[in-house]
């Protein structure tokens, strides 16, 4: 317990309160607010302070209200700043943006206010004004961290990213002691797909002795996506012994089990990863922006014979419009390769689909794919193994986020064209090799133990099957460090007999 002087004047409570609040002491600090403020109730630094334990406490709209009243009747700009941060946790970024503004007419020299007006800014997709506001901050102040990335992140925004590296330079120069600075600078980096700069930039932090998990596992990314998987894998290590317990860092360690040489990622690896990843894979999804089933999606009511209502959307693939009456009756059976924790099967539930049937390797994934009841069936184990030995032949045949999994994709085109039944489709996604590291020139390792694929040797494999090329569409597939990734949505058909 903190013992204080019962005499104490308000503001040596406050200042008190203000030093426990910054050693993270919320509790203690509340205890001697609530006596400076019996000693002087109306004080704005006081309201200051409140406001600051509420944000702290997880109080956002508490903390709105106490400002609103302090603004009243004391306007100051740092009362501005904290109702500007108030009112963004709140998504209220136009009124947050308003309070900044208000908070630099307040004090027109005040840094710290521009700054948060330029990041307030760059919230609401200004970046060119955001630019003006930060780069006031960083001329004011030119050795803080903080205004060096914030100016640097909006330069990026707005098209700039030689500026923004320049400014993460300069910024790494003044401050060589931020982390945040250099990790930001080699992330900057990754999105450019400058590969060997990132690297560069991650060896420099490590030299410089200013690293951390964060470091080393861009730096692994930077490695792998350069093809230097042996050295990937000792930076993911490295990653691994400063963030044992970081979950992306122990995914790409794991990745880096892939041999380089490997034509498709291993079985047993690919299980043990989704298995460990299974409960989280859903929602890691949709936070890096995937779009691969509604893509795929798009797709089938292009080149399939779907009806809404009256009107029938799509085509049989031969160009010939269907009626709507056949155009209603169900496509199938539909094979969902690698089909996960159901994803792509949710998504296209509702169009006259099925009965479905799913194959893939994690147990851990099919036992959350079974209880959304989409499947008619679920099996566990390898696709080109059950596309082998399976008789059967589909109706529809997909393949979302899998042959990312398969470097030769020979023999999994091989065995899908047997299994469709003639005039069917297959319809999957892969990742666009891009950039000079083309591994043979037709697909090659990159990070986490996937692999990306050229247009020209998909379109070559697939006809070698004896399978015809509907759409090899590029196609964002997610976004990855902030930068999209690039793909096809591919769409083959079995041709019908002739004559």
């Amino acid at each position: 317990m903190d013992l204080f002087d019962a005499t104490a004047d308000p503001e040596t409570l406050t200042r008190r309160a203000n030093e426990l609040l910054d050693a993270q002491r919320p509790g203690a600090a509340r205890a001697l607010l609530a006596a400076a403020q019996r000693m002087a109730p109306r004080a704005p630094h006081m309201a200051s302070l409140a406001a600051r334990l509420e944000m702290r406490e997880g109080r956002p709209a508490a903390s709105l209200a106490a400002l609103g009243q302090a603004i009243a009747v004391a306007p100051r700009a740092e009362l501005f700043m904290l109702r500007a941060d108030a009112r963004r946790q709140l998504g209220d970024l136009g009124g947050a943006v308003a309070d900044a503004a208000e908070a630099v007419i307040h004090d027109r020299h005040d840094p710290a206010a521009k700054a948060l007006l330029g990041v307030l800014l760059l919230d609401l997709a200004r970046p060119e004004d955001a630019v003006r506001c930060l780069a006031e901050a960083v001329g004011a102040v030119p050795t803080n961290p903080a205004f060096r990335e914030g100016l640097a992140t909006a330069l990026a925004a707005a098209g700039q990213p030689e500026a923004a590296a320049a400014t993460y330079a300069a910024g790494i120069a003044a401050a060589p002691g931020s982390l945040a600075l250099r990790n930001a600078a080699i992330l900057l980096a990754l999105r450019e797909r400058d590969f060997a700069t990132a690297v560069t930039l991650a060896e420099a932090a490590r030299t410089a002795g200013i690293a951390d998990a964060s470091t080393f596992g861009l730096k692994g990314h930077a490695l792998a996506s350069l093809g230097r998987h042996a050295e990937a894998a000792d930076a993911y290590a490295d990653a691994l012994k400063l963030g044992p317990d970081d979950p992306y860092v122990r995914r790409v360690v794991t990745a880096a089990d892939v041999p380089p040489d490997a034509t498709r990622t291993p079985v047993d690896h690919v299980r043990r990863v989704f298995d460990n990843y299974a409960d989280r894979f859903e929602g890691h999804l949709i936070s890096l922006g995937y779009r691969v089933p509604g893509v795929m999606r798009t797709a089938l009511r292009a080149y399939l014979p779907i009806a809404t209502g009256a009107k029938t959307i799509g085509r049989e693939t031969s160009g010939v419009p269907m009626p709507a009456a056949a155009a209603q009756a169900s496509i199938g059976p539909v094979l969902d390769l690698g089909c996960g924790t159901g994803l792509a099967a949710v998504a296209l539930s509702d169009l006259p689909l099925g009965p479905w049937v799913g194959v893939d390797l994690s147990p851990g994934m099919l036992r959350l794919a079974a209880a959304k009841r989409v499947y008619a069936a679920l099996h566990e184990g390898d696709i080109i193994d059950f596309l082998t030995d399976d008789p059967r032949q589909w109706g529809l045949i997909l393949a979302a986020d899998v042959l990312c999994y398969l470097g030769a994709l020979e023999p999994v085109f091989a065995a899908i064209y047997p299994r469709l039944l003639p005039g069917a489709l297959f319809v999957g996604s892969a990742e666009a090799l891009v950039g000079p590291y083309l591994g043979n020139g037709d697909w090659a390792l990159g990070r986490l133990g996937r692999f990306a694929h050229a247009r020209d040797y998909i379109a070559r494999v697939a006809g070698a099957a004896g399978l015809a090329v509907r759409a090899i569409d590029a196609e964002v597939q997610r976004h990855d460090a902030g930068a999209p990734v690039a793909g096809f949505l591919i769409v083959l058909e079995r041709p019908r007999a002739v004559g």
